[in-house]
């Protein structure tokens, strides 16, 4: 299936243990949804290595790898090493989540401005996106990932986004300027949320050029299905929702952030594996 056929789910983790055994069925239902490639992303080294096997059994499934600022104390220069060696696999596309999340400290500070700064490292080295957690932390993350692109900019493709910032939950002048640092904004099914008038407004004005859509699933299940476990078909919700907010064809937004989506990790560009699971 081409890429701008269907939605494009940029960032669910289908390596969770919510989805232990049902794989297939997910991304069957996934394809049934009308979603035509799903960016896997992970969280951890485990969860690293199952989400490239996982983009190794599955046709338009792809891997990103790292660590996330909540276990940035287990990274150790081995931890490191191990990263750089998945991320030379052919349907590794990006290095994330990773960033700093300061609301729940479950590593400290200094540990995450570490794992941060050696994963951004990683993904210079081999030039891929980053996928960016930030939480309570939006200030020093700016100022990171400010400098970081002041030194990647020279050895970077002119015209292709540095990173996305994963469901973005700040407001527009803060949407805006990662914007004109080179990222690109992430909106989750939290944009359906009564109370995410910030989100709504962020979807709504900044340029259509710089969104793409994610279910983060299985966290952050659209308002309609609250309460259930999140799967990447319910992201078609999501891309509808935005295109009744920007009174827009829902076949705009599902192409447009589906050209973002393949632009950023350069999916047309990755080899489908040979002899997909069904």
């Amino acid at each position: 299936m081409n890429a701008l056929q269907g939605v494009i789910d940029s960032h669910c983790h289908l390596q969770d243990p919510k989805f232990d055994g049902e794989q297939e069925a997910v991304v069957r239902r996934a394809r049934e949804a009308g979603v035509s490639d799903l960016v896997v992303v992970a969280y951890d080294l485990e969860s690293s290595c199952r989400a490239v096997e996982l983009a190794d059994s599955f046709e338009n499934v792809y891997a990103s790898i790292g660590v996330h600022p909540h276990d940035a104390k287990t990274l150790t220069p081995c931890g490191v090493d191990a990263l750089a060696r998945l991320a030379d696999e052919p349907r590794v596309v990006a290095i994330g989540e990773i960033g700093l999340d300061f609301y729940r400290n479950l590593s400290s500070p200094d540990r995450q401005r570490q794992a941060f700064r050696d994963q951004l490292e990683l993904a210079r080295s081999r030039h891929l996106p980053v996928v960016i957690h930030a939480r309570d932390a939006d200030n020093e993350a700016f100022d990171i990932l400010s400098a970081y692109a002041a030194s990647v900019r020279p050895e970077w493709p002119k015209d292709r986004p540095l990173g996305v910032m994963h469901c973005f939950a700040g407001d527009l002048p803060r949407a805006l300027r990662y914007i004109e640092l080179g990222f690109l904004i992430s909106i989750a099914g939290t944009v359906t949320y009564h109370n995410a008038a910030k989100t709504r407004a962020v979807a709504l004005d900044i340029p259509l050029e710089s969104i793409v859509v994610e279910t983060d699933a299985p966290y952050l299940t659209p308002q309609s299905r609250r309460g259930q476990r999140n799967e990447p078909a319910y992201i078609v919700e999501t891309a509808r929702f935005i295109a009744e907010l920007r009174s827009e064809p829902f076949e705009v937004i599902a192409e447009s952030t589906s050209a973002n989506a393949t632009h950023l990790f350069a999916l047309d560009r990755v080899p489908q594996p040979a002899g997909e699971r069904r």
